[in-house]
């Protein structure tokens, strides 16, 4: 997997002050340390020429302003689009997230008209309400570890059968929370839906 990308480390403005974040965007002009599992779906997106933009929520690394609960950190995620729509105008967007992040990333994509399709790494059913996703017709990706603790995989396929749009699961069988030992599967099914879900749409 060859990465061919500018890196661009800076402060977004952020409704509870400055957030870090960190811009991979394409050096080809012609193809406009967080977690493992973020690092990876980067890693996926920038090889297929997508500017990636990662940030953390209030609160985390050198962040501003403290956790709130998934709160205030919808509001870090709407600045993280207004930043991408203000480099990138008039590209749809597209929203990934792990575990919390997938929960407040995909809450915001859902209502943003801006945001085309969502991504969710182990989402946290076990303990996290995504009904509102029944209200969503965008395309999701959702990935999840066979054996995930915070998110039992039962749960995860009941839910998905009951939401609207085009929704697509790809389990790793034999991993956890973190996908440990497999995180190429990760990028292997992130690169698949891809190709096949959205590249497959612009032609």
């Amino acid at each position: 997997m060859t990465l061919t990308h500018d890196t661009r480390n800076f402060f977004l403005e952020g409704p509870a002050g400055r957030l870090e974040a960190l811009l991979w965007k394409p050096s080809s002009p012609a193809r406009p340390p967080h977690n493992k599992v973020v690092y990876q779906t980067a890693k996926s997106l920038d090889a297929l020429g997508i500017p990636v933009l990662r940030f953390n929520f209030r609160g985390a690394g050198l962040s501003a302003g403290a956790h709130d609960r998934g709160l205030g950190e919808r509001d870090d995620v709407r600045a993280g689009l207004d930043f991408l729509a203000s480099e990138f105008p008039g590209v749809p967007l597209m929203v990934a997230g792990f575990s919390f992040g997938a929960w407040v990333g995909m809450r915001v994509g859902c209502e943003d008209p801006r945001v085309s399709h969502l991504i969710g790494l182990g989402i946290p059913v076990n303990s996290t309400d995504f009904s509102f996703l029944r209200q969503c017709n965008k395309p999701k990706l959702f990935v999840h570890g066979g054996n995930d603790e915070h998110g039992a995989i039962a749960k995860v396929k009941a839910l998905i059968p009951t939401l609207p749009g085009g929704n697509h699961l790809a389990v790793v069988e034999g991993v956890d929370h973190f996908f440990a030992g497999k995180l190429d599967q990760v990028g292997r099914a992130i690169n698949a839906w891809f190709t096949d879900e959205v590249f497959r749409l612009r032609h």
